[in-house]
């Protein structure tokens, strides 16, 4: 079975984004109002608060999840607003 090339990021690559509260710097995409890609970097995971507080919970029996941290998501909300992040599609 032959494998798909995803050429999405051609047309619409990833931008960098910088979390205003701990300055991690992620790569984003927005898709659609409802749907952002964030790409996370080595040094970003261990510079974001939320992410670092879930980890140690995680490590004191909580669990490990982790889905979003909001400092960041306001920071790509920003960069949204500013058009520094394009949204592809903007059909609501």
């Amino acid at each position: 079975m032959a494998v798909r090339q995803d050429n999405r990021l051609d047309d619409a690559p990833m931008v960098p984004v910088t979390c205003a509260r701990c300055g991690a710097g992620v790569e984003v995409r927005k898709s659609s109002w409802n749907q952002t890609s964030v790409q996370w970097t080595g040094p970003a995971l261990s510079r974001c608060e939320e992410r670092c507080s879930a980890a140690q919970l995680a490590a004191n029996g909580g669990r490990g999840l982790f889905l979003a941290c909001s400092a960041l998501n306001g920071s790509i909300v920003d960069a949204v607003k500013s058009g520094m992040v394009p949204v592809l599609d903007t059909a609501l």
